[in-house]
């Protein structure tokens, strides 16, 4: 059994984390930490969690030898902190993304978990979203051939951009670039078109990040001035072709008072992609059923990794490339001026 305390009770411990963790044999949750100012923002939920041992006092957590693992929920600007007071104190550790600010950053977190004989890894828990999932099926099954195309949009349409500072990247573009790293590796190089439209030099709410593999480009490209929308995932081979609907916002849903609940229904018909091969000379188009999200195989891995040293899921050799490359993207955005 895996005792778990979280750092942090917003919208990420509450949906990506507790609830698919809460119902499970080997992973119990004993605290939430969160600090006496950031109370307020969420107290109302906290009555719908009972078995859970809300604290103002990270010692009491750290110090505690039943915890096994710590999540850092927190801000941004706290990973780096939190995680190494973790680890200092004997604790494996969950990191939400971005895991740091920089790649340097990152390195030190992951020297000294070595250091410590702990694991430590981010949360890139998108890899295991449902229309990804179905991505990498179709590419396992071999039908479109030999890959050379693949282009991941993730758009919005918001007059005034999504931050008027620089975030984005950080705060989308490191799952969607991670997703590429995750299902091709480390590219061979990389080109970076990021722009800065509506906040210039201070915003990142357009870029394009282009990998390339041999013969095959990859493409990860988000903006803010697209009404029309673009298929999630399209992918082209030397046999077929692969498309995907658009996303379905998160952000665009109401947050309901409560415990969140989670879903393991597969997704509607509407959702499902759309895959055409040649076959014996014959055209043939498919419907891909898409299930749902296992953001649970993260904890599975952990829980392996802990128990058995199983190799960690995320390498921490794609957690330094993926902010690497967020890095350079910064900074040609805070190249653009008016």
């Amino acid at each position: 059994m895996i005792h778990v305390a979280y750092i942090g009770f917003g919208v990420s411990a509450r949906e990506y984390h507790i609830p698919y963790v809460e119902n499970r044999d080997d992973i119990k949750v004993k605290y939430v930490f969160r600090r006496e100012e950031d109370i307020p923002a969420f107290a109302e939920y906290e009555p719908f969690y009972p078995e859970i041992t809300f604290t103002t006092d990270l010692e009491q957590v750290l110090s505690d030898p039943e915890v096994d693992l710590v999540v850092v929920n927190a801000p941004d600007r706290f990973h780096v902190s939190y995680a190494k007071q973790i680890l200092s104190a004997g604790k494996h550790c969950l990191v939400e993304k971005p895991f740091a600010p920089t790649a340097a950053k990152a390195r030190e977190v992951f020297a000294l978990a070595k250091e410590k004989g702990l694991v430590c890894m981010p949360n890139q828990n998108r890899r295991f979203d449902a229309d990804f999932l179905a991505v990498k099926e179709v590419l396992a099954g071999g039908r479109l051939g030999q890959l050379v195309r693949l282009e991941s949009h993730y758009d919005y349409f918001k007059s005034n951009g999504w931050y008027d500072h620089l975030g984005t990247l950080y705060n989308l573009g490191v799952h969607t670039t991670d997703q590429i790293i995750a299902l091709l590796g480390i590219p061979e190089r990389t080109v970076l078109d990021v722009r800065s439209i509506h906040h210039p030099g201070v915003g990142d709410d357009y870029y394009d990040l282009e990998f390339f593999y041999g013969n095959c480009k990859a493409s990860v490209s988000t903006s803010m001035c697209v009404s029309i929308d673009y298929p999630r995932f399209t992918l082209h081979g030397t046999n077929g072709s692969f498309t995907l609907p658009p996303v379905v916002h998160n952000s665009g849903k109401a947050k309901v008072l409560g415990r969140h609940k989670v879903s393991f229904e597969p997704a509607p018909e509407d959702r499902w992609g759309t895959l055409v091969y040649w076959q014996d000379g014959r055209k043939i188009t498919e419907k891909v059923p898409v299930g749902c999200a296992h953001y649970e195989r993260v904890y599975d891995n952990l829980i392996d990794a802990i128990e058995n040293g199983a190799e960690k899921c995320i390498k921490d050799e794609e957690v330094v490339k993926v902010l690497e490359i967020l890095e350079e993207a910064t900074e040609v955005a805070k190249s653009w001026k008016k």
